[in-house]
């Protein structure tokens, strides 16, 4: 007798057996890099282990391309992301120049406050980055965007009420 389980995973093994090496072969052709594509495109079948309809895809090689371009773009912005912390690091006196268990946890904790900002509207996220990351004051930001000071302290309390429901 079948459980939903086990055809669970008969169904995910079925797709990773077709598709895994022209998923991992797309990716590499993607990122110039067969360790990365590797490891993306694993990642890419554990991301829909949580789909329940996998019998029901028409077009698994969509479907999985699909999957797989969203991780790449979270791929390229971490990438973005550590590129600009390390070229910062550079940029410090060697003894200010933190550990690498602290490197390790300001880097984890740069995705995380990416992953929170992305959820933001892009005004309210450029408006909140220009305060907080530029030190921009309020009037100077609503000038800028062309928007009103009442705008920008709108934008801001959603961006201050969106990180407290985020982290808390």
């Amino acid at each position: 007798m079948s459980t939903p389980e086990h055809t669970l995973h008969q169904d995910v093994a079925t797709l990773y057996g077709d598709h895994h090496g022209w998923l991992q072969g797309w990716l590499c052709k993607k990122l110039g890099n067969a360790f990365d594509a590797a490891d993306l495109a694993q990642d890419t079948f554990t991301r829909i282990l949580g789909t329940r309809d996998l019998a029901g895809i028409k077009e698994p090689r969509a479907y999985l391309t699909t999957v797989a371009k969203g991780l790449v773009i979270n791929w390229y912005q971490r990438q973005a992301l550590e590129r600009a912390y390390l070229e910062a690091l550079a940029l410090l006196p060697e003894p200010q120049a933190p550990s690498a268990e602290q490197r390790y946890i300001i880097l984890e904790t740069l995705y995380e406050i990416d992953a929170m900002l992305d959820a933001l509207q892009p005004k309210v996220k450029r408006v909140f980055l220009l305060s907080q990351i530029e030190g921009m004051k309020y009037e100077e930001i609503a000038v800028l965007m062309e928007i009103s000071v009442i705008t920008v302290k709108r934008y801001m309390k959603q961006a201050f009420l969106h990180c407290l429901e985020f982290h808390g």
